[in-house]
């Protein structure tokens, strides 16, 4: 019987601790290595209830597929498979543990990505794509829930090659069937035709808009009005994509023979990493304190021989002859009241 509790043996080596993350289809566990004494990641292949041994055969193939498309892979944005067990009658992939969150997780915790680390991360996934073309693997997956941001390095790692395309294997999903999350499957994989590397750059292009938007750019609740919006409708314009909003839009072309290619990709996800940083403009509070000099005082006139105290003499003199004037012609005027009444 198979145990589901954590301190399982696997192996005779690896010793089962707890859960990192459960999918539909399997479960990643940490462990420890007790040969080799270091901490690792083993998937765990899980199998539907009601699924018979024809669908069975294909997921274990599919895991088989996922471990070979991983290892021929070298790039540090690559996550690195150690072994591949079996057990239970079903293979457990045995990799290098990554400690961190995922795009999703940051993203929906810690909020969106500023335009520079958004093009730092599509930067690291655009490197590994291209390692894994080179090896004729398409990922088909990208997503921010298969990106892992590592604690404490700027290091980016793309996960979960389950359902990779590689060339010259027969393909791993039911003829009519399309695998992957909706909101990042690329139009040409939409209408059921053959992708090729410009799929896994659009796929690139909606993990973009999704880092600094919060939301993917197509996403109409239900999967075929997605996929719909995919093939036929515009994207709405990103509001925060600064000076990324060129290569989404490149990436997110619904033409893959228009779309924005690695080399062009590249040269823009640089251009806005280093790009100089825009001067901030310092403002100071009005009421902050300061230290200022004391401004010059104006020279005082002696009040002799100058034009300025002649001038002021002459003034005060014309302002005491008026108040004299007042006086008298109120004197004379209190004077004739009083003989008018007399009379």
């Amino acid at each position: 019987t198979r145990q589901d509790t954590n301190e399982r043996l696997l192996a005779g080596r690896y010793r089962l601790g707890g859960v990192l993350g459960r999918g539909g289809m399997g479960t990643v566990w940490r462990a420890e290595d007790e040969t080799l004494g270091r901490t690792v990641a083993v998937k765990e292949l899980r199998f539907p209830s009601n699924i018979d041994e024809e669908e069975k055969r294909r997921l274990i193939t599919r895991t088989l597929r996922e471990a070979k498309a991983i290892a021929r892979i070298r790039n540090n944005s690559a996550v690195t498979v150690f072994d591949v067990v079996e057990e239970d009658d079903r293979p457990w992939i045995v990799m290098e543990l990554v400690e961190g969150k995922s795009l999703a997780e940051v993203i929906r915790e810690d909020g969106l990505l500023e335009p520079k680390r958004a093009a730092e991360v599509g930067l690291a996934i655009l490197d590994v794509l291209r390692s894994a073309h080179r090896e004729g693997i398409l990922h088909r997956d990208v997503k921010p829930s298969n990106v892992l941001l590592e604690h404490d390095t700027d290091r980016v790692v793309l996960t979960d090659f389950g359902i990779a395309q590689v060339e010259g294997d027969p393909s791993i999903t039911s003829t009519g069937m399309l695998v992957g999350a909706p909101s990042y499957i690329s139009p040409e994989r939409a209408r059921g035709h053959k992708p090729g590397p410009a799929a896994d750059l659009w796929s690139l292009g909606g993990l973009l808009y999704a880092a600094v938007e919060g939301v993917p750019p197509y996403d109409k609740g239900s999967a075929i009005a997605t996929l719909t919006a995919v093939m036929t409708e515009p994207m709405e314009e990103p509001k925060n994509a600064g000076p990324l909003k060129d290569v989404i839009y490149g990436l997110l072309t619904k033409d893959p023979a228009k779309r924005l290619d690695d080399a062009g990709a590249r040269a823009m996800f640089n251009a806005v990493i280093h790009a100089p940083e825009p001067k901030q403009i310092e403002r100071k509070p009005a009421d902050t304190t300061k230290v200022v000099p004391i401004p010059a005082q104006p020279e005082r006139s002696s009040g002799k021989g100058g034009s300025g105290g002649r001038r002021g003499e002459e003034a005060a003199e014309k302002l005491r002859g008026a108040l004299r004037s007042m006086r008298k012609k109120a004197v004379a005027a209190g004077a004739a009241g009083g003989s008018a009444t007399a009379t």
